[in-house]
């Protein structure tokens, strides 16, 4: 990937699980520098003594959500990559506000920013879950998407390019359902799932860091990236990081039982990654669908996908593929070294 060598890049939320993965991966790629803008301290100084060579890495303390700061940040800056969200489920749900602040006007402060220093590329990570919304957190994220594709559009002679990508749930990263399972399985004995029927679209970090690093190189501007993922059903997933958990701590897996709870506020029993009426404007890209905007320069994005297949029209639910099994599933976890 030459698009990143010598180029100045600013991950903003880039101590997270796919901040920390991206800044690993962006320094194979002989960047010039890396800026790493985040609101915890600890978590950089967790993050400076895991990297060896700091030489090119530069450590920003600041909130997307102050102006000032994100615009001081982006001072020369080639390339934007905004990984900060509020994205766990219950929390936005329960405090709406504070995920409008940090998920939506962040990626106002951003584009901002970005527009009044004119830098080539602004990447957006957005969530399955901003298709047809039920919660407060898929509601921010589906309105960040608008206002990237807006700005694409809106952005006048100046050369910044404005691109999304769409995230299934990432695997292993922090708060997410792998290591919230093992940490029941050795402090309580026992996993607490939602519902044992509910199905994910899945994908790995590197997955998802590799998304994110192809889609600000190849975009045109204003699409939507969406990684092709498998269909997780829970219950697999909780009775495999049983098995495995329980080998790797030499328990008897048939002490560790699952108790489903109910779901939680704003989660829905399936998710879906592109609606039937974006998939008019999709093109497959073998490992991925670019889903061009619906409203803007339609026969400009025609041209550029030009030798690309367009996309199946249907709606993508994980309700309505099928899962992988459970041998498939382990072979994910046991490759990653997710436990």
């Amino acid at each position: 990937m030459n698009y990143y060598k010598n180029k100045k890049i600013l991950v903003i939320g880039g101590t997270g699980t796919i901040g920390t993965k991206m800044v690993q991966e962006l320094l194979k790629l002989e960047p010039l520098v890396i800026r790493i803008f985040s609101r915890d301290e600890y978590k950089q100084f967790i993050m400076q003594n895991s990297i060896k060579d700091l030489s090119k890495l530069r450590f920003l303390i600041g909130d997307v959500r102050d102006y000032d700061r994100v615009e001081r940040a982006m001072d020369g800056i080639d390339i934007v990559f905004n990984l900060a969200a509020m994205k766990h489920v219950p929390a936005c749900e329960y405090n709406p506000t504070e995920a409008i602040k940090t998920n939506v006007e962040g990626m106002e402060n951003v584009i901002r920013a970005a527009t009044y220093h004119k830098v080539q590329c602004v990447l957006f990570t957005s969530s399955d879950k901003a298709i047809s919304p039920v919660n407060a957190y898929g509601a921010t994220k589906l309105l960040a998407e608008k206002l990237v594709q807006a700005a694409n559009y809106s952005k006048g002679s100046i050369r910044t390019k404005f691109v999304v990508v769409r995230f299934g749930n990432v695997m292993g990263s922090r708060g997410s359902v792998i290591p919230f399972f093992k940490e029941q399985i050795l402090n309580n004995g026992e996993i607490t799932v939602t519902d044992g029927k509910m199905t994910r679209f899945m994908m790995t970090q590197r997955q998802a860091v590799n998304l994110t690093l192809i889609a600000a190189e190849k975009a045109l501007g204003g699409e939507v990236f969406v990684l092709k993922m498998p269909v997780i059903l829970l219950n697999d997933l909780a009775e495999v990081v049983i098995e495995e958990t329980c080998s790797l701590y030499r328990l008897s897996k048939n002490e560790i039982k699952i108790r489903e709870i109910g779901l939680r506020a704003g989660e829905k029993m399936f998710e879906e990654l592109m609606t039937k009426e974006e998939a008019h404007y999709a093109y497959d890209l073998e490992n991925m669908f670019a889903v061009t905007p619906v409203n803007f320069d339609r026969i400009k994005y025609q041209n550029f996908y030009l030798n690309s297949k367009r996309a199946e029209l249907k709606s993508y639910t994980s309700s309505e593929a099928n899962p992988i099994n459970k041998e498939q599933i382990r072979k994910i976890i046991i490759e990653e070294n997710l436990l």
